[in-house]
């Protein structure tokens, strides 16, 4: 399997069809095919299905190509690294960032690395902390932004803050809305909430399953759910309650349309940290990229705006 039939490869199944390929790379059609027939032959699984319509890919083929667009993308930012001959002032940077993370940061972030690089392309992707992992480890992105973040020989990681997690329930005044009394709750006084959490391997059930372990309590998740926004979208309308990062709730907090209570006794925290593959050659560029992060989430946490959060500088991994 060489890179010319990967090529050809990901033209077809993009296109979904041979002939619309064909027309795209300046290439024969019967040539095409015969590529297309090699690389299955090669590996001994069908790519395409052909249909009266042009072709659409099989579970094997899907597979491959976003291999190979994966490849695609390093093969381009690799042209643009060798094309500037080592000039620092161009190049291509990834970053990858939690959802409610990213909101907070994303914007000065960008803001002040534009201007201080501005012939460097900035991708900026989007997911929670598990497949940010795996897409570092992967070469897919170069920085991430990571919650609580395993130990992985394979990066380095440096802790930025700790953010404090909160129990959030609907307002008090919605269907389903619990009675809290205090200003705080402890864990074992959640063993009776219906709870809406992500999934494993998403950071913050790992978190909260640790510390349910660690301390005996065993909790109620009614629903799981990996998305913050569609979480909070479901406990305003009284399905159940859940635990987030203070920040992550603070505007909704702020508007009334959700309550938020720290946990305590004992206390329930998260850590953000910054990580990136440790056998890869950092540029200036990430290395600016990476200092403007820390900026500007020491400045959130210091003016007070990053909600519940303490900074917390190490590095470990």
């Amino acid at each position: 399997m060489d890179f010319k039939e990967m090529r050809y490869f990901a033209h077809v199944a993009r296109a979904g069809s041979f002939s619309r390929a064909a027309g795209e790379l300046r290439v024969a059609q019967p040539a095409l095919s015969r590529q297309i027939r090699k690389l299955e032959d090669q590996l001994g699984v069908a790519l395409l299905v052909r249909h009266g319509r042009g072709v659409r890919l099989t579970n094997a083929g899907a597979l491959l190509l976003e291999g190979a667009e994966s490849l695609g993308d390093f093969l381009s930012r690799l042209d643009e690294r060798v094309r500037a001959g080592g000039d620092a002032a161009v190049g291509h940077v990834s970053l990858g960032v939690p959802p409610a993370a990213g909101l907070l940061v994303v914007p000065p972030t960008v803001e002040r690395f534009t201007a201080q690089w501005p012939q460097v392309t900035l991708h900026v992707r989007e997911g929670i902390s598990s497949s940010l992992q795996e897409w570092l480890l992967d070469g897919r992105i170069d920085i991430a932004v990571l919650h609580t973040p395993p130990p992985l020989q394979a990066l380095n990681i440096t802790q930025i803050l700790r953010e404090q997690m909160v129990l959030v329930c609907p307002a008090a005044d919605k269907p389903g809305a619990p009675h809290i009394p205090g200003r705080t709750v402890r864990l074992r006084d959640l063993t009776e909430l219906p709870l809406i959490m992500p999934g494993l391997p998403h950071s913050n059930r790992r978190l909260l399953d640790q510390a349910s372990i660690q301390h005996g309590v065993r909790l109620r998740i009614v629903l799981e759910v990996d998305s913050v926004a569609l979480t909070k979208a479901l406990v305003m309308r009284g399905a159940g309650n859940s635990i987030l990062t203070a920040a992550a709730v603070q505007a909704e907090v702020t508007e009334g349309t959700l309550r938020a209570f720290p946990i305590d006794r004992p206390p329930l925290t998260s850590t953000l940290a910054i990580a990136a593959l440790r056998a890869a050659r950092s540029s200036p560029p990430a290395e600016a990229l990476k200092r403007t992060l820390r900026e500007v989430i020491h400045e959130f946490v210091d003016s007070g705006i990053w909600k519940g959060a303490s900074r917390r500088v190490g590095s470990r991994g």
